[in-house]
């Protein structure tokens, strides 16, 4: 069943991240298309990933939602077969927020204990170029500068990844920090750019 709503936007919702989720997230962080534009280059098991997850419901400082959509019809992009995942659609009747939800992707962010959170968000690729990413990462930006008392929001993106670095772009986001050919990513060396949000400009 899936977790309870805590934020809803348009056309997402952040619903809290639960052990029926364990599967899908394990699976789709293992994809290297999701996998290494977090920077996470060691996948995980579905037992390390549970272990990660209550690690995370037990920890004031993280911010962990399942992004989904709620009651619509996602068939025709329901599947994505170079990576074998589905969206899944769960039956939900019944239940206080009832109809049917797809999980298309995760929102995370540290440190929301402190002056300064790091956002990362991910979506599988069947629902890329859709803006639902972008949504997502203003839902959590807003949704975390209304909750807690935080200076500033970071998040990093590496230069082969377009679509992330206009996002934050787009949210107002600052370009702070350039890196040279930090990490070898399939392949070859790349940079790595970090951005950053003030609550001023957010407020603006």
């Amino acid at each position: 069943m899936p977790g309870a709503v805590v934020e809803r936007g348009e056309r997402v919702t952040f619903r809290t991240v639960e052990r029926d989720d364990t599967e899908f997230l394990q699976r789709a962080t293992t994809d290297p298309r999701i996998r290494f534009p977090l920077g996470t280059f060691r996948h995980k098991n579905r037992a390390q990933r549970r272990e990660q997850l209550e690690a995370h419901a037990e920890n004031d400082e993280v911010y962990a939602f399942v992004v989904c959509l709620d009651g619509e019809d996602e068939s025709e992009a329901a599947a994505d077969p170079a990576s074998g995942e589905t969206a899944s659609h769960d039956a939900t009747a019944g239940h206080p927020d009832e109809g049917e939800t797809t999980r298309i992707g995760a929102v995370k962010v540290h440190g929301v204990d402190g002056d300064r959170a790091f956002l990362s968000y991910w979506l599988l690729p069947a629902y890329h170029g859709e803006g639902y990413g972008g949504e997502a990462a203003a839902l959590a930006v807003d949704y975390t500068f209304r909750t807690t008392s935080v200076h500033g929001m970071s998040a990093g993106a590496y230069d082969f990844n377009e679509a992330s670095r206009g996002l934050l772009e787009s949210l107002g986001c600052e370009e702070d920090v350039h890196v040279r050919e930090t990490n070898f990513v399939d392949g070859e060396y790349h940079d790595a750019y970090t951005y950053s949000l003030l609550r001023r400009e957010w407020a603006d």
